[in-house]
């Protein structure tokens, strides 16, 4: 007689199209927690059929909601700001269990994604077409339409402000969104669709669909009901998604790569530097597109910095995202903590000096978990491939510099330019460095500063288009010039 025991099946998660939930045609996604590696379930996964009944459902959806004033949808905006905040503790566990986010920053991202679309219900309502200058006998003037049907392409790091930054200003400007989160943490974008709902957003307009970027996300970017593309991740995936956008002359949005750099004078305050340059890599164990995984330390400096700098990253307390004294916590998943340790081994066998971590720790606590140690490398040239690698994780290169000239060429010797940290007493030097480096976003004296007024993207491979601010609403919009003669 077979006595085995019945596993329990396991749980899945439908998706989000046209106001109802569906399981999908695709494979299902397994939902792990990465601090323990953990099953928490299965997600329904959207196959191409999936993706054409959302983008029929959000057609369907859109010209009601573009007919509508600004103040009126500004008003639903506001709605669902206050959703996401009743449910803030919800969203950010549910953020923490997929992505290993501590759970202290999935609190605070929470409350930024609340304040994204309170943003943009302001912009919106105050949002205004412009008179220009006549050259004959008539008005002119330029209004501002939407789009129609937008694709929202998310990643992992942090789904819960990345998807408010394209849901928010693309809903604001009157279009439907379809937005499809990494396949790490689709439950975090499903629990921000239930709450627009919730909220009283119009079933279509807001359409999620969980699945791999090969088969849900290319079915997406190609439909032909789709007129935009925004995407945030990785360069070679952002070029792949540019070319699909070319050949259908559709616009589109990138938010890019990074590897950027971090850099000290030798007059800079010490300790306020050492704070910025460890948490400027070492937060979310460095799964930041601006993350600072160069820096550039004045040689007069450099010993003593670095030597102070290795003994705060050694002290970090490494440990379980929801335990509140954790500083950092595991990678997104454990395919992370293999590619982190391929570019780390690599990068020692080609004459890099480990400074500290470069392994996983040791402890029976983290022996299920996607857990990887802070690490510093030094003894490279700026060209070497680990400087040059955006790895999208808890690895910092650090390199001497002896002066401005040579620092510059340094730091803009790079594919990348997204970010930027200067650490000097000098203003007037530090605001000219500023001025040279090939960066969308540099700060002095201070690091990862955010705003959502504030526009933000790259240079170079770091991306096209920016978001947040004023500027992060007018590629959802279309420009449309009218005359009217007098």
């Amino acid at each position: 007689m077979n006595h085995a025991v019945a596993k329990p099946a396991v749980q899945r998660i439908p998706f989000l199209v046209g106001g109802e939930w569906r399981t999908g045609s695709a494979p299902a996604l397994p939902a792990i927690n990465p601090a323990s590696g953990e099953l928490l379930g299965e997600v329904g996964a959207a196959g191409p059929d999936d993706v054409d009944a959302a983008v029929r459902a959000a057609q369907a959806a859109q010209p009601a909601w573009a007919a509508l004033r600004g103040h009126q949808r500004a008003a639903l905006l506001q709605a669902i700001a206050a959703q996401i905040e009743q449910h803030a503790e919800a969203l950010a566990l549910t953020q923490t269990r997929e992505n290993g986010k501590p759970l202290a920053e999935s609190r605070q991202q929470a409350k930024s994604a609340a304040g994204i679309f309170r943003y943009y219900a302001a912009e919106i309502e105050t949002f205004a077409a412009e008179v220009t200058p006549p050259r004959g006998d008539y008005v002119s003037m330029t209004s501002y339409e939407p789009l129609g049907v937008v694709a929202a392409i998310t990643p992992w790091n942090s789904p819960l402000t990345m998807d408010a930054q394209k849901a928010a200003p693309a809903l604001a400007a009157g279009n439907a969104v379809i937005l499809k989160p990494s396949e790490l943490t689709p439950q975090t974008s499903l629990a921000l669709g239930r709450l627009c709902l919730e909220a009283g957003l119009p079933p279509g307009l807001l359409n999620v669909l969980p699945g791999s970027g090969a088969d849900t996300g290319a079915a997406l970017v190609q439909h032909p009901g789709v007129r935009m593309i925004s995407f945030t991740g990785g360069t070679a995936t952002g070029r792949a998604i540019a070319r699909v956008a070319a050949e259908r002359m559709i616009p589109a949005c990138f938010e890019l790569g990074g590897k950027s750099p971090q850099i000290v004078f030798a007059d800079a305050d010490v300790e306020r530097a050492l704070e910025g340059v460890l948490w400027g890599i070492f937060e979310a164990m460095g799964q930041s597109c601006v993350a600072g995984s160069r820096l550039f330390v004045q040689q007069a400096l450099y010993p003593r910095f670095v030597e102070a700098l290795v003994a705060k990253t050694r002290a970090l307390r490494l440990g379980p995202p929801e335990d509140p004294h954790t500083q950092v916590g595991p990678l997104a998943s454990e395919q992370r903590v293999q590619h982190v340790d391929t570019i780390v081994q690599a990068a020692r066998r080609d004459g890099a000096q480990l400074l500290c971590g470069g392994a996983r720790p040791a402890g029976a606590q983290f022996g299920r978990g996607a857990y990887y140690l802070p690490t510093i490398l030094a003894g490279m040239r700026n060209d070497a491939a680990v400087c040059q690698t955006e790895i999208f994780g808890p690895v910092l290169c650090v390199l001497p510099f002896a002066d401005e000239e040579d620092l510059v060429a340094q730091a803009n010797h790079s594919e990348f330019g997204l970010a930027c940290g200067i650490w000097s007493a000098d203003f007037a030097r530090a605001w000219r460095v500023a001025r040279r480096i090939e960066a969308g976003t540099v700060w002095i004296n201070t690091y990862k500063q955010l705003s959502i007024t504030t526009p933000f993207g790259g240079y170079k491979q770091s991306g096209l288009g920016r978001e947040k601010g004023r500027q992060g609403l007018l590629p959802y919009l279309q420009a449309k010039s009218i005359y009217l003669a007098t």
